[in-house]
């Protein structure tokens, strides 16, 4: 494929999610000969993310170029600026403008996978879903990932930040939301030697004291190749958000996730979809459950890590099999015509 021109538009909400998601496509495209310039409107967490940058990627402040390039990817639905929008109506060949949604197991992310979404001043939109399925877009894994998990050595990374593993600890790390499960998770670990990695944020904020048994360690902020490791160097981790989930997955740690909590209860059904995708055991469920208020039930316990692991390999292997998201992403827009996206009219 030749070297296109990527424009990919990113708002931060909060929690920096939407960063992290963007910079590594950003950085997985330009690696793989693409020119990209992402256009963010908040850069503060790629200073800690990604300091050194990556070649073949221009970051630019909101509202980003007056010219559109070859591709345009708004991440999330965070629409274009309506000025940039109308340089693309105003090329003779429009570039491709896609649609880069939210990672979901839910069934409607194989319906609606590579759908067109005409637009009133004749361009079109496509949506592109991340899923767990060879007919969605996949999940991002980087070429060489694989490989550098198969040749880490955790003592080793664990000694550079001042930590040596005592006899029979295990690893757990803590990457989440506000969540008050933290509390009876806390108590849960004490029932053996436990080395507790905390995560800047929400986890540091609401774990102070730990009890006997569970040995604290507070991280600083990592870039995203460290805290791939970070999640590399455990026994189990609990994680938070769409990047982290994915990383976790790599990982092949047993991993617990906490979704964005929604007001309405939405992300109980995207929780359920995700559970029925990984075909997890009762055990696993029900911590999952429990960990994202899903259950008036008691705290159930972790269950054994060895055969939690061992039941999770098959679905990782799976998901490897399957094309990266990058890899679909290439391959979506040489297909749909490298260099310019289809109107309506050449559609019609």
């Amino acid at each position: 494929m030749p070297a296109l021109q990527w424009d990919l538009f990113c708002h931060v909400v909060d929690n920096f999610g939407d960063a992290g998601v963007c910079w590594r496509l950003a950085a997985d495209l330009a690696a793989r000969g693409q020119r990209v310039r992402l256009v963010i409107d908040d850069a503060r967490p790629l200073a800690f993310m990604a300091p050194a940058g990556a070649p073949g990627v221009q970051v630019w402040p909101w509202p980003g170029p007056d010219y559109p390039g070859d591709v345009v990817v708004e991440a999330f639905g965070c629409n274009p600026p309506a000025a940039f929008v109308g340089a693309m109506a105003g090329r003779a060949r429009a570039p491709l403008w896609i649609n880069l949604e939210y990672l979901s197991a839910e069934g409607y992310v194989e319906r609606s996978h590579g759908l067109p979404s005409p637009q009133r001043n004749g361009l079109m939109k496509w949506f592109f879903f991340p899923g767990f399925t060879a007919r969605t877009g996949g999940l991002l894994r980087e070429p060489g990932v694989m490989l550098a998990r198969a040749a880490f050595e955790r003592q080793d990374w664990l000694a550079r930040r001042g930590l040596t593993l005592r006899a029979g600890e295990r690893v757990v790390t803590l990457f989440c939301y506000d969540n008050a499960a933290v509390a009876p998770l806390l108590a849960d670990l004490a029932h053996a030697p436990t080395l507790l990695l905390l995560t800047p944020g929400a986890a540091q904020a609401q774990v102070g004291a730990a009890p006997a048994g569970v040995r604290l360690h507070r991280l600083p902020w990592l870039t995203q190749a460290d805290f791939d490791r970070l999640l590399w160097s455990a026994d189990l981790n609990f994680v938070r958000g769409e990047d982290s989930l994915v990383r976790a997955l790599w990982a092949g740690a047993p991993f617990v996730w906490q979704l964005y909590p929604q007001d309405d209860g939405a992300h109980r059904a995207k929780l359920e979809a995700m559970l029925a995708a990984m075909g997890a055991a009762a055990e696993v469920a029900a911590v999952w459950r429990a960990w994202n208020g899903a259950a008036a039930a008691p705290w159930p316990g972790l269950p054994p890590l060895d055969p939690w692991r061992a039941a999770l390999q098959p679905w990782r292997s799976a998901l490897l099999a399957q094309p990266d998201l990058t890899t679909a992403l290439l391959a979506f827009v040489a297909g749909k015509g490298a260099g310019g996206g289809a109107s309506i009219e050449t559609l019609s």
